[in-house]
């Protein structure tokens, strides 16, 4: 294993570690969503901001005014992704989320046919069917109560799946920014996140206490600052079936936090769907195709 594949393993997954805690955070924060992610963006512009003179970036003439203004909207797009994931963990709790969360990479298959004019082949289409197999079985095995079923499960599900709508479009976004510098691309995503909720942000009730602010420190500075780094860095630099492999340590880890934390186990119809969509994305991100959609050729 060359240099940079043991560095770029290291960074992606300490990167996927890192926003697999989110969710601990987002809660024990005790402010509301859209106050997180106003501190969240504040914090990590901040954070940005540094990295990005460090690097040279801040210099006049790196961007063009097509590239700013996709990648403000962008901003827009991950910035609402934040607000309906977030939203959705008191919902649905976060192992829940995290999981339905993790079809974005279809709604980006999707969303890159209609606008970028890629293939949907035999393969995507399977995996495709398939995660929407596992979203039909984390549906059908919501949590029951003395009424029945948990208010609010089926919100938390659309929400989640908003998020993965969204970040979607913001990963489309970063597609027609190739060559932007990623860090730079980061850093106005969050500046308009900023933007965005100053309007919304109650300021006369901040944050009482060192902890609550410590936790929205973290969340800005290593949540998104310091992510962003690992995880631009690894991508820079492993093959892509290795990121893909190495991403599905988030929601495993997501799952757990969840479980230690906050003692959300899942049924075993949501198990079901959780590997059902996870097996599902991995065969996305990999590449995988089933032996019977292969050309007979290649079977041989």
């Amino acid at each position: 294993m060359s240099g940079d594949i043991k560095r770029g393993t290291v960074e992606m997954t300490a990167a996927m570690l890192i926003s697999g805690t989110i969710g601990w955070f987002v809660v024990m924060s005790g402010q509301p969503v859209s106050g997180v992610v106003f501190w969240r963006c504040l914090f990590g512009a901040l954070t940005l901001l540094v990295i990005c003179g460090a690097l040279g970036l801040l210099r006049p003439g790196i961007l063009t005014l097509r590239a700013f203004t996709i990648a403000v909207f962008g901003g827009i797009a991950i910035v609402v992704n934040w607000l309906l994931l977030f939203a959705s963990y008191s919902h649905a709790t976060i192992s829940i989320a995290t999981t339905v969360y993790n079809t974005q990479p279809f709604m980006l298959l999707v969303l890159g046919a209609l606008f970028l004019g890629e293939k949907i082949t035999a393969a995507k289409l399977f995996w495709l069917t398939l995660a929407f197999a596992g979203m039909a079985a984390i549906v059908e095995g919501k949590p029951e109560t003395g009424s029945g079923t948990s208010d609010g499960y089926g919100l938390g599900i659309l929400m989640a799946l908003g998020a993965a709508f969204f970040y979607a479009l913001a990963a489309l976004a970063a597609k027609w920014l190739k060559g932007t510098p990623p860090h730079l691309i980061a850093l106005i995503q969050v500046a308009t996140g900023m933007l965005m909720l100053a309007p919304m942000t109650d300021f006369s009730q901040p944050p009482q206490d060192a902890g609550s602010w410590a936790i929205l420190v973290s969340i800005g500075v290593v949540h998104t600052g310091l992510m962003y780094v690992l995880l631009y860095g690894a991508i820079q630099r492993l093959p892509t079936h290795l990121t893909g492999a190495l991403s599905f340590l988030y929601p495993i880890a997501a799952i757990l936090v969840d479980r230690l934390a906050f003692g959300h186990a899942l049924q075993p119809m949501q198990i079901a769907g959780a590997a059902i969509i996870l097996l599902a994305a991995a065969g996305m991100n990999l590449g995988w195709t089933p032996r019977w959609l292969r050309p007979r050729a290649l079977q041989g």
